[in-house]
């Protein structure tokens, strides 16, 4: 009987399933622990932690059926644990682990799991989409397929997209949405062992980590995971919508579902988590709009970037249509919040190194937003996403940080860039009040660095956003900019330093 193969993000009961092309029932199972994934890359300590405790906490509920092994290398492992006989896996889920799958021969591929779309049904409703490819027309497409949120054949509310009610400000004066709490799980043993081996690793020299790795966060087993939608669905989800892209200093979870670190590992399963919501909105536990808003998440843009993950070609990952090279300082490598004054900025990276995860308008409109302006190289800045969130896969940010966030694809993905001065920011949170920058400021000592940056990208490619139907009328507003020459000077002088 051939064994079957789990990688660190295939941790959940689909996985190890007979049905449709899954491994046999009684199969054996073979993890591999690689401590040169952790080489190739500084990654936060938070995500090293919650990664290794994930599989740690699958293998001991696999119990004898599980040849667990620590190796050097994924090659190292698997030759260790079955030699040449043959082993299944279902499909990796970056480029390289699928190269790598290929290269070693005794392996046959199963197909991918963990997500609703199959890559064959992806394939033939991008082949039908002749004016280009567009998240809205997907997320319908999957609704109807999938019958969520549909009455009668048409989207229930009479409206496919209710973004326009989840996009409210924080209430005013507030310093938290005083949602009920999140579920947190409890660190037992097996955690313990996790990070007696992290701070070996880093002792020895050749292994290191970025961040900080307090009390585990996110859930690491199924039943936790379990936990966290039924804590999310029951209590969190009614609160969701409205202020889905709001930002709090002191409220960084605000309603969000803390489930991608979840999903992604493989623990929770989408169809699960979007049937749950739907049968609160029916049962009159929650809104239309935020039951969409989840919906669209999950069904909409997380299988989106999956599916352009391998549609586009590898090609993709060079895309830099804007031409910005410029690398990332140390300070935001390192995460070093208390070097940043600006205090959006800075108080999304200490979430950042404190936790290793924001939600997505800090990153979108923060940290993304910033990057872009200063014309910092994409690839880089993908990687750097890549580590340094406990979600953060090759295939997650691949898509949504070199194509949405900084448009290296030049427009294949969204149609616009997304960038925004400091207005936005002071609209849609309370970070703006107490920092020595005015939003409304371009030039000067308290200019800023958002609304500056925003003017000066509008600068730097004016000729090619010209051209753009949604960024023709910003950048025409370039010539009514009395100290426009000011402003350039200014930002040039900025440089690299934190702001």
């Amino acid at each position: 009987m051939r064994a079957h193969w789990l990688f660190g993000d295939q941790l959940g009961p689909a996985f190890t399933a007979p049905d449709d092309g899954g491994p046999a029932p009684e199969a054996p199972l073979v993890m591999i622990e690689s401590r040169s994934v952790f080489r190739r890359r500084r990654f936060h300590r938070a995500k090293a932690h919650l990664i290794l405790s994930a599989m740690r906490h699958r293998a001991a509920e696999l119990g004898d059926r599980v040849v667990y092994v620590k190796a050097d290398s994924y090659r190292e492992g698997l030759d260790r644990a079955v030699g040449n006989r043959p082993v299944t896996v279902h499909h990796p889920t970056s480029r390289a682990a699928a190269a790598l799958v290929a290269s070693l021969g005794n392996v046959t591929v199963l197909p991918p799991r963990g997500f609703l779309v199959t890559r064959e049904v992806f394939t033939a409703w991008a082949a039908s989409q002749h004016a280009g490819l567009r998240l809205e027309q997907f997320y319908r497409h999957v609704r109807r397929e999938h019958d969520l949120l549909m009455d009668a054949g048409e989207p229930a509310g009479g409206r496919w997209n209710l973004d326009h009610d989840n996009r409210e400000p924080p209430p005013r004066e507030a310093r938290t949405l005083a949602a009920p709490a999140p579920y947190r799980p409890r660190e037992d043993d097996i955690d313990a062992e996790v990070r007696h081996d992290l701070d070996r690793w880093e002792r020895a020299g050749d292994i290191s980590f970025v961040g900080r790795d307090g009390a585990r966060l996110f859930p690491a087993d199924r039943r936790q995971a379990l936990a966290a939608l039924r804590r999310f669905i029951d209590h969190r989800l009614a609160g969701f919508g409205a202020h889905e892209d709001a930002m709090l200093a002191s409220d960084p979870v605000m309603s969000h579902s803390l489930l991608s670190s979840s999903l992604n590992l493989g623990l929770l399963d989408p169809a699960e988590c979007v049937e749950r919501a739907e049968a609160a909105w029916r049962a009159g536990k929650a809104p239309l709009n935020s039951v969409e808003g989840f919906v669209r998440q999950i069904a909409g843009w997380r299988e989106y970037v999956w599916h352009l993950y391998w549609h586009f070609d590898e090609d993709y990952r060079t895309s830099n249509e804007l031409g910005h090279t410029t690398p990332l300082p140390s300070w935001w490598t390192e995460l070093d919040a208390d070097a940043v004054t600006a205090g959006c900025l800075s108080t999304v990276l200490r979430q950042v190194r404190d936790t290793g995860w924001t939600h997505h308008i800090p990153r979108l409109m923060v940290l993304g937003n910033y990057a872009l302006q200063r014309g910092w190289d994409p690839a880089a800045l993908t990687d750097w996403f890549h580590r340094s969130f406990v979600d953060g896969y090759d295939w997650v940010m691949l898509p949504n940080v070199l194509g949405m966030s900084q448009y290296a694809d030049g427009g294949r993905m969204t149609t616009k860039p997304y960038t925004s001065g400091g207005a936005y920011i002071d609209r849609m949170s309370d970070l703006c009040g107490s920092c020595r920058y005015r939003p409304d400021r371009r030039v000067g000592a308290d200019a800023c660095p958002f609304t500056a940056g925003y003017w000066a990208f509008l600068h730097r490619h004016r000729h090619r956003l010209a051209h753009n139907a949604r960024t023709a009328g910003p950048v025409g507003g370039l010539d009514r900019l009395t100290d426009l020459q000011e402003l350039l000077l200014q930002e040039h002088d900025r440089g690299e330093a934190a702001p």
